[in-house]
């Protein structure tokens, strides 16, 4: 049997580089399995901190260590260079996360290379990785949000925080529309620090989300599929830290996943069939992790985002959902590959 051609490609320029490996690294144990060795051939590609593609020997090599290439100086006509055996690519598998790598950049590069590519075209992949636009396209849908306002960082003065303070009052959340990872993200208690969350945000993105706070607890759910999604099991996030930002979320040992979640069977039920309305609110395809709040004081249940490359590692919340699921890692990564196949005959 003819093996698939798979180009696995990984690292960029986010400065979630260092997870893109390690999510990398995962997959391509996956591709080795005894059930996908006869399937495909492993073609690895490594995007340096500079933005320049390595093929396959430098990729192998950052795959083996784990470890960042050191950037060269960057030779700008290098960006517009492609290892030769890119050509031989019949599907990628795109794992950076992140901006340039999750926004839909990436995806439309791969879209003109007319070759599939796992995961959410370049719309999907937009919308999910853009809060602001995303969480339009969840009002549009009907699906229940918090309470949240669009800034932009030219608007950013003194009645602009009277503003947010009388629609969203303390706590809220303020973060950049276009940023993974809860990088940028904080939580403000009072106008100091509502002022001081948007000065930095404002440092991240020209656009900036202010959410308001709720006392609830953290689920998330995986999706799987393309016309006809279906939801995981669901997970619960817990933490000590006063919110699930970058260090808890990356640091071991600092948050604890409770999978399946425990809460009733109503809501878990409602949760699953809110996370395929968000998945295709958005025009998603192939994977997505969508995160929600659950106020059990009510029983209300609040979408609060969705992640269309989420972490990939084997102890990230995506693959483990899946896998109480029923569905191992290296058969999901197969799932994936077929998915992205299929979405090239439709």
């Amino acid at each position: 049997m003819k093996k698939t051609r798979v180009g696995l490609l990984f690292g960029g320029r986010s400065g979630e580089h260092e997870v893109s490996i390690s999510s990398a690294r995962a997959i391509a144990r996956a591709l080795d399995s005894a059930e996908n060795r006869e399937k495909y051939d492993l073609l690895p590609f490594y995007i340096g901190k500079d933005g320049v593609w390595r093929g396959e020997e430098i990729a192998r090599q950052v795959l083996e260590s784990g470890t960042p290439l050191q950037s060269e100086s960057l030779d700008r006509q290098s960006l517009w260079k492609f290892p030769p055996e890119a050509a031989e690519i019949e599907v990628w598998f795109p794992i950076l996360h992140g901006p340039n790598g999750e926004d839909g950049t990436v995806q439309g590069l791969l879209a003109l290379m007319q070759v599939p590519c796992v995961g959410s075209g370049v719309l999907g992949s937009a919308a999910g990785m853009d809060k602001l636009i995303m969480k339009d396209l969840f009002a549009q849908a009907g699906l229940p949000q918090v309470k949240y306002a669009s800034v932009a960082r030219s608007r950013v003065c003194p009645k602009l925080c009277d503003d947010l303070e009388e629609m969203l009052g303390y706590p809220c959340f303020v973060k950049p529309a276009n940023l993974g990872s809860s990088v940028g993200i904080a939580k403000a208690r009072s106008r100091a620090e509502l002022e001081a969350a948007l000065s930095s945000a404002a440092t991240y993105d020209s656009r900036i989300i202010v959410e308001a706070g709720v006392q609830a607890r953290e689920v998330e759910c995986a999706v799987l599929g393309n016309d006809d999604p279906k939801a995981s099991t669901l997970g619960e996030i817990t933490f000590e830290s006063d919110f699930y930002d970058y260090e808890t979320k990356y640091t071991e040992g600092l948050a604890q996943l409770l999978i399946p979640a425990p809460v009733p069977d109503s809501v878990r039920d409602r949760i699953q069939e809110i996370a395929v309305q968000a998945f295709q609110a958005i025009n998603g395809a192939g994977l997505a992790r969508v995160d929600f709040f659950y106020v059990e004081s009510t029983g209300e249940i609040l979408l609060n985002e969705i992640n269309t490359l989420p972490g990939f590692t084997a102890t990230s919340m995506y693959p483990r959902l899946w896998d109480a699921s029923g569905v191992s890692f290296p058969e999901l990564v197969d799932r994936l590959i077929q998915l992205a196949l299929a979405r090239l005959t439709r």
